[in-house]
Parts: structure tokens; sequence; C-alpha cells
């Protein structure tokens, strides 16, 4: 069976692969519907939602670059109640892998809030924690580059998400990666998810302005891989959780390898945005290429690489 061949499990929940569309890079899985089975994924990532619908930042939000792209949407959605009353009950009618809520907030109170909702929709299978939003109440400083507030969300949230497994998914501008994700597993994640978009910045020289309004944004794709391969290796072999690797993965290769660094299942991101048919060809060739590598199971090598 194919499932024996690519199946993976998360914290007990169960995909036919190990492949999943990064949150915000595949909308609420609705709008691919009509292009493809999206029966073939392992699970999808949500777009991530806030308590309230936000309207994103202003325009121009997207910048190319080499290797990748910048972009600052600002959480774009249209709220937890529309999520939970519409998105995940339309989803589920037509899709039978992994739903994963991507919950976002700018205050301890609004990740409960919202993760509490998105535990009690039946549909949901994981809560996927994106700290990478300013926390209001601290200066603007993102919640997953501090340990101790990484940690708060983590406890808190775990006290309303019942029995659905709970994977914060962190932010890779920070120094030293390893003691936040210590520290949201030693309060209660059930896994981790990483990377999260670097910092960066483009500059229009014709206009001696910045390409994006916002100034700055999440920096994604290809060119980024090498620092996610290493921060799944790190984390994954430092805690005792298991990881989704996610970060410039474009390939069956690249699923492979960060599959090997220590990751048990892989988000394709900006990849996505390029070619919205990505996760099915990578899962499409992942046998074949098994088979030249001589890999009869996928678990077989995760983390495999010591």
């Amino acid at each position: 069976m194919v499932n024996d061949v690519l199946g993976v499990n998360l914290c007990g929940v169960s995909l036919s692969n190990p492949v999943i569309p990064a949150s915000g890079t595949f909308g609420f899985g609705l709008e691919m519907a009509g292009e493809f089975d999206i029966n073939v994924l392992g699970g999808i990532s949500l777009k991530g939602t806030t308590f309230e619908a936000r309207y994103g930042n202003p325009t121009p939000r997207i910048a190319e670059c080499t290797g990748g792209m910048i972009n600052s949407v600002g959480l774009q959605n249209p709220g937890i109640d529309v999520l939970v009353g519409e998105r995940l009950p339309s989803l589920r009618k037509i899709y039978k892998g992994a739903i994963i809520a991507n919950i976002s907030g700018f205050s301890v109170e609004e990740y409960v809030k919202c993760c509490g909702r998105a535990a009690e929709a039946p549909e949901t299978d994981i809560i996927e924690v994106n700290v990478s939003c300013p926390n209001v109440h601290n200066g603007g400083m993102a919640f997953g580059t501090c340990a101790e507030s990484a940690a708060k969300v983590t406890s808190s949230v775990k006290k309303v998400c019942g029995d659905k497994p709970v994977f914060i998914k962190l932010s890779p501008n920070v120094t030293d990666i390893v003691s936040i994700a210590r520290a949201c597993e030693d309060a209660g994640a059930d896994g981790i998810t990483l990377i999260n978009t670097l910092l960066g910045m483009r500059i229009d020289i014709r206009r001696r302005t910045p390409v994006i309004a916002n100034k700055m944004g999440g920096f994604s794709g290809r060119a980024v891989f090498p620092v996610a391969v290493r921060m799944v290796y790190q984390v994954s072999h430092a805690c005792h959780i298991p990881v989704m690797g996610c970060g410039g993965v474009a390939t069956t290769d690249d699923v492979i390898e960060m599959m090997m660094a220590g990751a048990t299942a892989v988000q394709v991101g900006a990849e996505n945005l390029r070619n919205p048919y990505a996760c099915p060809q990578i899962i499409e060739a992942l046998p074949a290429r098994m088979k030249e590598l001589g890999i009869e199971k996928l678990t077989d090598i995760i983390g495999i690489v010591e």
C-alpha cells in the first residue's frame, strides 16, 4: 500500500504522505479544489487566522528576489468566526486529509481565544500557532524571538486545545533557535514547525524607495532552504517532539533531504505561488525517487543524519 511507503504520523494524526502546503500559500484549500484532487495532499495548513478580520498591509506587498520573494501581506484573513463557521466545514466536505488551523495573534489573550475556537471545531486536526507576530503589549517584539514569550503562548493555548496537537511555528530571525524550541517543548508543545520567513528588504534604485510599502517583509523561496534544513536538524536533534520542516522546499529531493535532517512532515510554501501544482507533482514523484535512493519507507529516513 502507498500509505505504508509514504505515510507518516504527527502526534497521532495519520497522513497519507508528508507533503503539506504551507500556511498563506494555499488559501483555505478550497481555492485549488477545482484544479486537482486535493486529497492527494497529506495535510493542508490553512491561511493564518486572527480573531478579527484583517485587510492586511498597504500595497505593494510583494517583491521578487533572486531565488525567492519578499511578502508583507499583513495577515489578511476573514477572522476566526468565518474560519470555524464556513471554511472548515466546507473543506472537510471535500477533503479527507489532515486539516491544520494556523492561528496568529497580537496578544496572549487573542491566541487563546482563536486557538480555543479552532480546537473546538470537529474539522480541525492540528493547531499550528504562528508566534512570529508582534506582541503589542511588549513593544512590538515578535513572540517567537523570545523563549519566555514563546513558552507563555504555548502553555496558554495548550490549556484550551484539548486533545488537538499544538505545533508552534517559529521564526528563524533569532540567534538561538534551539533554546526557543526547547522552551516551547517544556511548555507543552506537541510539535514544532520551522522555519517561518526570514526578514528581508528590496529597494527600487530608480525611485530610491523600498519596493514594499511596509519597507521590510518575509523572505521565502528556494534561497532559504539551507537555513531551514540547518534549523530543522538542530531542533529535531535537541527536542523530543516532531518537527514539520518548511522553508524553500520545491522538489521531491528537498522533501527527502528535509526528512533526513529530522522533519516528520514537510511543508511547501513559496513554490506553490510559482507553481500551484508543486505539491501533487512532488508527491507523484516520491515513490520512484525513493526506489532510486533505496528508501523503502519514508519513516525510515526521519532524522537519519547524525
